[in-house]
C-alpha cells in the first residue's frame, strides 16, 4: 500500500537518501534532525520513523537515536524499498537480484499451477496473454506492462503457494521499473508474447515440466537482457 500524507513523503525522501548512501548504515539521527531536515512537526517525524522501523530500515532507541541499519537487514521484498533501490545509483544490483529471484521461483510456480490450478486460474493466464498480444500489436507499452504484471501475478497465485503469490508485488516492481527507467526498446518484441502464450498453454494442458521449461526460457531471456543492460549494451527487446 502506498503511504499517504506528509509522513509518507518524508518516508520516501529518507528512503531514497538511504538507498543512495547519502545517509549511511550506522549513522545515527535524532528526531530533531528529521524535523529540521524535512521541515515537519515532531508528530510527523515520529510517524515517519515508525514506518521506517516497520521496514527494518532503521532502529530507534531512547537516548541513542535513530540508527540506520545495514542494507542486508532491510525488508528487501518491500515494494517501496525496491523502488528506492531502483532509483539509486546502485540500481544495477537490484535489477540483477530481481531477475535472479524470478529465475529461481517462477518455473516452480508454473509447474505447480499446471499440476493443480483451478480451471478459472488457468483461463486467466490465457486472457492475460491475449491482452499482452493486443497491447504489443498496438505498441502500447503501458498497457503491455499492466497485462504482463497481471500474467505473472496470476501465475504465482495459481501455484497455490501463498508465499509465491506474495512475490507478485516484487515481480511487478521489476516489470514497471523497466518501463519507468526507460529500459524498454521503442518496439515490443512479439516473441515475448509467444513465450507467455507457451506458458499459458502448458498450464492449461496440465503439463508441469513443459510449463516450467517455458517459464525458465522466458525469465532466463529476461535475465540475460538485464545482464546486457548492465554491461552497457543498451535496451534490448522487451520480453519480461
Amino acid at each position: 500500500m502506498e503511504l499517504q500524507g506528509l509522513h509518507g513523503q518524508v518516508v520516501d525522501r529518507i528512503g531514497r537518501s538511504l538507498a543512495a548512501d547519502e545517509i549511511r548504515a550506522g549513522e545515527v539521527l535524532r528526531l530533531e534532525d528529521v524535523q529540521e531536515r524535512y521541515g515537519v512537526s515532531r508528530t510527523v517525524a515520529r510517524e515517519a520513523v515508525r514506518v521506517l522501523e516497520s521496514k527494518r530500515v532503521v532502529t530507534s532507541r531512547p537516548r541513542v537515536g535513530i540508527t540506520v541499519r545495514p542494507l542486508a537487514e532491510w525488508n528487501l521484498y518491500d515494494p517501496q524499498i525496491i523502488r528506492w533501490r531502483l532509483a539509486s545509483p546502485r540500481r544495477e544490483a537490484q535489477l540483477r537480484e530481481l531477475a535472479e529471484l524470478r529465475a529461481a521461483v517462477e518455473p516452480s510456480a508454473a509447474a505447480l499451477a499446471a499440476s493443480g490450478a483451478a480451471p478459472d486460474a488457468r483461463a486467466a493466464l490465457t486472457e492475460h496473454a491475449r491482452a499482452m498480444a493486443g497491447a504489443a500489436r498496438a505498441n502500447d507499452r503501458a498497457r503491455f506492462v499492466t497485462a504482463d504484471a497481471a500474467f505473472h501475478r496470476a501465475l504465482l497465485t495459481a501455484s497455490g503457494n501463498g508465499m509465491f503469490a506474495q512475490l507478485a508485488e516484487v515481480t511487478e516492481e521489476l516489470l514497471t521499473a523497466r518501463r519507468d527507467l526507460a529500459l524498454m526498446p521503442p518496439d515490443i518484441d512479439m516473441s515475448a508474447v509467444h513465450r507467455h502464450q507457451e506458458v499459458a498453454a502448458a498450464v492449461e494442458a496440465s503439463l508441469p515440466a513443459e510449463a516450467a521449461q517455458a517459464v525458465a526460457r522466458l525469465v532466463n531471456e529476461a535475465h540475460n537482457e538485464v545482464e546486457r543492460l548492465l554491461e552497457g549494451g543498451g535496451p534490448c527487446a522487451y520480453r519480461a
